[in-house]
């Protein structure tokens, strides 16, 4: 299992990952904190991964837990069966959810930590007030719906207002990185006060994914606050 205590995290993300060979993929990352799964619904993100079906079968088959990541509209009436599967972390996006006090309420009931995300273009203030509600927040660093995209340097300022934030409130909520991760971009992340880090092609494009794992956890934890 995870080291919850750990400061530094690094979740590969399977988006990165040959899907027909998901299993022996997984097992390449047994070293790794979380598998994050990326679910698109081509709604509210303009891609489409796969559902819970596929969900519950790489539940049944990670070596690590799964920190799952829902790009999906109506985030209150389908986050919780993602949590009923058995994953260890959901995050929704504020932008998708009514209620999202309520709805990381439902996630924690059933299990999960509960996590919020947001785009580029979403403010984090309004999460201030309730830090507490949720267990893990995710700036992301690049637009949602594609792999592989460039690291968005210009979301370091929320991070770190984020991060200040959360210490001011001594708040324990992980702030979570999503987008452009690699051995060159994560030092930035870790030093506006990130702990878990989503890295995709920078894990599963490596001839040794165990080694690029250590390599970025490494880089993250000599610039972590």
């Amino acid at each position: 299992m995870a080291d919850v205590s750990s400061a530094v995290r690094i979740n590969p993300s399977i988006l990165a990952a040959d899907f027909v060979n998901m299993q022996a993929e997984l097992a390449r990352i047994a070293t790794a904190d979380f598998v994050h799964v990326d679910v698109m619904d081509n709604h509210f993100v303009p891609n489409l991964t796969f559902g819970p079906q596929m969900v519950e079968r790489i539940q049944a088959t990670s070596p690590v837990p799964l920190d799952v990541h829902l790009m999906i509209t109506d985030a209150d009436r389908n986050a919780p069966g993602y949590a009923e599967l058995g994953a260890a972390s959901v995050t929704f996006h504020l932008e998708a959810a009514t209620d999202p006090v309520a709805l990381a309420r439902r996630l924690r009931d059933i299990g999960a930590r509960a996590g919020v995300a947001v785009k580029p273009g979403t403010a984090v203030e309004g999460l201030f007030d309730v830090l507490d509600e949720f267990d893990q927040i995710l700036v992301m660093t690049v637009e949602p719906g594609f792999g592989g995209q460039s690291f968005m340097a210009d979301q370091m300022p929320k991070l770190r207002r984020l991060a200040d934030e959360a210490r001011r409130r001594g708040s324990q909520v992980w702030l979570q990185v999503d987008g452009g991760i690699s051995e060159s971009t994560i030092a930035q992340a870790a030093e506006a006060g990130a702990d878990t880090f989503v890295a995709g092609s920078a894990v599963f494009g490596a001839g040794d994914p165990g080694a690029a794992i250590a390599a970025l956890r490494a880089r993250a934890g000599a610039h972590h606050h």
